[in-house]
């Protein structure tokens, strides 16, 4: 039972490190269109981004494309990477 409890506090924690709205945001101003979110990606941004947040969408290109969009607080903005 504890596990499980560790298990569900981990998951929930992880799931605040998202940002799907600026996500979607900076997706469409690179033209990316029919965003989904995925959730939190461990292992995809740097030391200095808090919101590590997964998708999938549409690419200008018309393809299917997966990735991560990292962010920091504030100032510090949002960048794409696949």
């Amino acid at each position: 039972m504890k596990k499980l409890l560790a298990v569900l506090a981990l998951a929930l924690t992880m799931s605040a490190c998202t940002n799907d709205e600026a996500t979607i945001s900076t997706l469409h101003k690179h033209g990316f269109s029919d965003v989904q979110t995925t959730g939190y990606e461990f292992w995809e941004c740097g030391e200095d981004d808090t919101f590590h947040t997964g998708f999938v969408a549409t690419n200008p290109a018309g393809q299917r494309v997966r990735g991560t969009v990292c962010c920091g607080w504030l100032d510090k903005g949002c960048t794409v990477r696949f």
